[in-house]
């Protein structure tokens, strides 16, 4: 089955190759020859997602997902949740979103996290779905590790002496608020 995953990212695009079962072909979003970024003008997660996600399907009429991604801080009243990626300003990078944040988390003692992914899909007859998957767990004070990407060097899950950034893809896929939410799409997927 073909389906299109609406991401530039090509991060996330192997990170979820990774975990789709094989008769699934993934295409992204250069494969559709969409260069520019989809909006993303939603207050939540839930509505990016589905926004981009109907912006495919609305131009290309075929089966596709999207997700977005938010790490939420409870000391900062569940910042920059819907804002992460444009955390320290539109033109910023990963380094400078971290660095932001955690120049904002210096004399804060709770350190609570957590990161969530909402998935919407929508299949070949326009019928829309969404999956959320959550890890909890806290941010440390100096990065640690060069696997991952985004505030993976500063995210530490419950439980766990790593951060995810320090992890094999296997182990973050194993665990991961993202993987978290495709499991239950593809567990949707895979149902009669």
């Amino acid at each position: 089955m073909k389906i299109c995953f609406a991401t530039h990212n090509e991060n996330k695009l192997r990170e979820i190759q990774q975990i789709l079962p094989p008769d699934f072909e993934l295409i992204g979003l250069e494969q559709l020859e969409i260069t520019d970024e989809i909006p993303e003008t939603g207050s939540t997660l839930a509505e990016n997602s589905a926004q981009k996600a109907s912006f495919i399907f609305e131009r290309f009429q075929i089966p596709v997902f999207a997700d977005d991604t938010g790490l939420e801080v409870v000391a900062l009243q569940n910042a920059p949740g819907v804002y992460s990626a444009r955390y320290a300003g539109a033109q910023r990078s990963a380094e400078d979103n971290m660095n932001l944040l955690l120049k904002n988390l210096q004399e804060v003692g709770d350190r609570t996290a957590c990161f969530k992914t909402v998935i919407t899909y929508i299949d070949i007859n326009g019928n829309s779905r969404q999956f959320e998957g959550h890890v909890d767990g806290e941010i440390i004070h100096e990065k640690r590790g060069k696997e991952g990407f985004g505030y993976d060097p500063i995210f530490q899950p419950e439980g766990i002496q790593l951060t995810f950034a320090e992890m094999t893809s296997d182990q973050k896929n194993g665990i991961s608020h993202r993987a978290r939410a495709f499991k239950k799409f593809i567990a949707y997927l895979a149902a009669p």
